[in-house]
């Protein structure tokens, strides 16, 4: 059989000697997802799965990490490694409801002002920049001095109250050049309600404007809820990482050469900072067009924008019968 040289490769496999594309944006979201999924076990089975009662006094004191206190003993014989574990929860709750509540009221301010216009842009424009001068520490500081049972559930409140009116402005300008985009005025002709061509033809294209604002929001919330437990504002009888660096500040551990007292707590607050901040990469890589790319080399990704379809330029050409 002979074979002609200059015939095109057959179209299936990899070509010789090039190895199968690689996706190495997808291992930001696996790496990020699974530590997030690791701190949330934590969270839920921590109280239940601590060696010890964190608040509980023994004769240890101030030990390395060992096999009987894997992170080591506090100043008063306090088991480190259940601190750390019960206050896993306190720090997610704070976090994603306040990250959750602010992305939500972000959304329906941003979005609603930005398409809708006129009087109704105004008002809620308006209503952003009452809360975008409004400082989020000192008012939860304030509040928290003079509440004196303020649990996680009302910080999250306060903080989401308080962080909500950048992410809507910048939705807002976002949406604002999304409204007079083709697949906009095009569901706008077929006779769509405005409900759907907001959720179905704005709201997609601003999925990496809203995760990035969750993730910020998240963080900015667990920032918030440490640094109220670390000055000693916020209860410190309710375990958190923060109330671990409270004590350990408060009775020099740092000073005394006992660095497990504040270290694992904060790798416990880089680690998770650094998985929301990796997932908040993958979203961004797989949302932005630019990003991008097909298996073959140099071709860019075919992007769905809305949908509604919009035939223009090269593509009406060749649709053409």
């Amino acid at each position: 059989m002979t074979v002609d040289p200059a015939a095109p490769a057959p179209a299936t496999g990899a070509p010789p000697g090039r190895r199968g594309p690689r996706f190495p944006r997808g291992r930001k979201t696996t790496v990020g997802l699974a530590i997030l999924a690791f701190f949330a076990v934590l969270a839920v089975v921590g109280p239940w799965i601590a060696p010890y009662d964190p608040g509980a006094m023994g004769d240890q004191l101030l030990q390395p990490p060992s096999a009987d206190h894997w992170f080591g003993t506090t100043q008063t014989g306090q088991d480190v490694f259940s601190q750390i574990l019960v206050g896993t929860r306190g720090v997610l709750v704070v976090g994603f409801v306040a990250g959750t509540l602010a992305t939500v009221l972000s959304v329906l301010v941003g979005v609603s002002a930005g398409y809708l216009g006129g009087t109704a842009d105004e008002l809620l424009s308006l209503l952003s920049n009452v809360f975008l001068v409004i400082p989020g520490l000192p008012l939860i500081i304030i509040i928290a001095s003079f509440v004196s049972d303020a649990g996680n559930l009302l910080i999250a409140t306060v903080i989401a109250l308080t962080s909500w009116a950048w992410g809507a402005r910048v939705l807002r300008a976002q949406t604002l050049s999304l409204r007079r985009r083709d697949y906009v005025e095009a569901a706008r002709a077929t006779g769509e309600p405005t409900w759907r061509i907001i959720l179905f033809e704005v709201l997609p294209n601003l999925t990496a404007v809203i995760a990035s604002g969750f993730v910020g929001t998240v963080v900015a919330a667990i920032l918030f809820e440490i640094t109220l437990a670390f000055i000693g504002v916020a209860d410190i009888s309710d375990w958190n990482w923060g109330t671990v660096l409270f004590w350990a500040q408060s009775n020099q551990a740092l000073a005394q050469g006992a660095w497990w007292w504040f270290v694992p707590a904060g790798l416990c607050i880089a680690l998770l900072g650094m998985a929301l901040a990796l997932i908040n990469f993958g979203i961004d890589e797989l949302v932005n067009p630019r990003l991008r790319t097909r298996s073959g080399p140099g071709r860019k990704a075919p992007v769905r924008i809305g949908f509604t379809p919009v035939v223009r330029g090269t593509d009406a050409k060749e649709h053409r019968p």
